[in-house]
């Protein structure tokens, strides 16, 4: 159903409360005589609660893996493509399975899909933990992806079920710090297990916050689901859109080690946009398909899709170099570097609820340019970064981009799932999340090709002009991949320690010049973002009777 002025649904929201649904206390207090269930179920705020708990549990889960992986490796004996898998096989099945995920929640209840997910997501961790080699890792890890695409997108979706719109933004903004407190204790958290305990318990740690945000799910999340009557699946636009999806973000991430211009990487990006073609021409076809493409004629959710996927472009491409600069060239621990990132991660935790406070007073625009902007003024401080450059020069720039992507990740919400009718809300939070996804997916590969491609350019000129000779040098024009982590290659044979200590300088002063390539890019990028946002409206208010004015 499209965000048109005409859509109406039984199940729409109105302007001063959540939607009546299934769930309603009108439907179903029978069902409960004692009514004390019902009550928990009438308070917004301790849905609030449940879905910040499955929120923290996969923010979690995303930060303590990138801790993990080394010791993976040396415990299981994995190799360096194996590793990049456990992560790469979860954000796969993740960014493919997202909008699926809210569309079954739309379809067949959002609390029972939510639950699923964390069940799910809970018992695949617990499966990461007690596997015996990498293969099963890698599976299990899919597995999570798997559950995760069910729990996320209807995070938003139950929230905008249940909170009155003047009470909504400010959920979100919850919402969004929930997931920032989670992103900010798991390197901390993580490096402390992996250290005193073992690699699975960060794994095994999901399982009690799953059996917590179960309990609390079930007592006091109410059920809402589409109820417009003759709904059907769409089979063939599932298929089409994973497929499409699945093409796409393997492609991408791929790309960095077949390269751009691979027959590789240019067939799997070709076949993306075949399939997603297909899957547009046959979603204009069918009566109820997967992914309104009607939505998309909605301008503010066509363009706070792509501002969203800018924001995150930019965060995780920024979050993947600068700690490769904090372990690698800096030589802190996973510990240190994670320590050293909080001034991002606290700010993200408090400037969520001012993004949503900003959201509620003027609408998405004004929040979502002034993120775009710190975000690009933060990648711009960071060119600045030298190797031997202090921590006085990292924070100010962590603090705004802190700043930046809470206050985007926050009012996207508004500009997306707000302007999609509620009973698409689901589907519109699958949207935001898939955005998310394929923005941080993008970002760290096209930003890593940018990186490496530089380094390429510029390696011997480092290595000779730090006092290698030129010989040398010339030995080491194969390592830009391994330069482009911040690593110093392996020396050749008969090095002096003269000769080495200047590759070791040339190869971090590479580095720095590729990092500082790669983030003007993302400045110029988050800055064209910040141009565009004016463009967004707030989300159409529901008029009487419960039509929705597009935006």
């Amino acid at each position: 159903m499209s965000a048109s002025p005409t859509s109406t649904s039984t199940s729409t929201s109105t302007a001063t409360g959540p939607a009546t649904n299934a769930g309603s206390p009108r439907r179903s207090a029978g069902a409960d005589p004692g009514g004390r269930f019902e009550r928990l179920r009438s308070n917004p705020w301790l849905t609030l609660i449940s879905v910040a708990l499955g929120v923290v549990m996969v923010g979690l889960d995303g930060t303590v893996v990138s801790i993990a992986n080394p010791f993976i490796a040396r415990d299981l004996g994995a190799s360096l493509e194996s590793l990049q898998w456990v992560t790469n096989a979860y954000l796969l099945a993740l960014a493919v399975l997202l909008v699926v995920g809210g569309k079954l929640g739309d379809r067949f209840g959002r609390k029972k899909v939510f639950l699923t997910g964390i069940v799910g997501f809970a018992a695949a961790s617990l499966l990461v933990g007690l596997s015996g080699t990498i293969g099963e890792v890698i599976v299990w890890r899919a597995l999570q992806g798997v559950f995760g695409a069910l729990l996320m997108p209807n995070t938003l979706a139950l929230l905008r079920s249940v909170f009155p719109a003047e009470k909504l933004n400010s959920a979100i903004g919850i919402w969004g710090a929930s997931s920032a407190i989670s992103i900010a204790a798991g390197p901390i958290i993580g490096g402390l297990l992996v250290e005193n305990v073992s690699w699975e318990s960060v794994f095994y740690l999901n399982v009690p916050v799953g059996v917590i945000a179960l309990g609390v799910g079930l007592a006091v999340v109410r059920e809402s689901k589409d109820e417009r009557p003759g709904q059907r699946f769409d089979p063939l636009g599932l298929v089409l859109l994973s497929g499409g999806l699945f093409a796409l973000v393997f492609g991408v991430v791929k790309a960095q080690t077949w390269g751009w211009s691979s027959p590789s990487t240019f067939g799997f990006l070709a076949g993306a946009v075949v399939l997603l073609a297909l899957f547009a021409l046959a979603e204009s076809r069918v009566a109820q398909p997967l992914l309104p493409l009607s939505l998309f004629r909605n301008r503010s959710i066509a363009l706070g899709s792509a501002l969203v996927m800018v924001n995150f472009f930019a965060m995780f491409g920024v979050l993947f170099f600068v700690t490769l600069y904090l372990q690698n060239v800096h030589g802190y621990s996973a510990v240190g570097a994670g320590v050293r990132l909080l001034p991002l991660t606290v700010v993200f935790m408090i400037g969520s609820p001012v993004g949503a406070s900003l959201t509620t007073r003027f609408g998405p625009r004004v929040p979502i340019g002034i993120g775009l902007f710190f975000t690009s003024a933060a990648l711009f401080g960071l060119t600045l970064l030298d190797t031997d450059s202090s921590y006085l020069h990292l924070w100010p720039s962590l603090l705004a981009l802190g700043v930046g992507v809470s206050f985007v990740a926050v009012a996207s919400a508004e500009a997306i799932v707000g302007n999609a009718p509620i009973e698409l809300s689901g589907v519109a939070g699958g949207l935001q999340s898939t955005a998310m996804q394929l923005g941080g997916a993008i970002g760290t590969s096209v930003l890593g090709s940018v990186l490496t491609s530089r380094i390429s350019g510029v390696l011997v000129d480092k290595l000779v002009g730090a006092g290698a000779p030129e010989r040398t040098a010339t030995q080491l024009t194969g390592a830009a991949e391994t330069i482009s982590q911040g690593v110093v290659p392996p020396t050749p044979p008969g090095t002096s320690a003269r000769v080495g200590e200047a590759l070791a300088t040339g190869s971090h002063a590479a580095f720095m010049s590729g990092l500082h390539v790669a983030l003007l890019v993302g400045a110029v990028v988050t800055l064209l973002g910040a141009c565009a946002a004016p463009l967004i409206r707030s989300s159409g208010r529901p008029t009487e009777g419960g039509a929705f004015a597009a935006g």
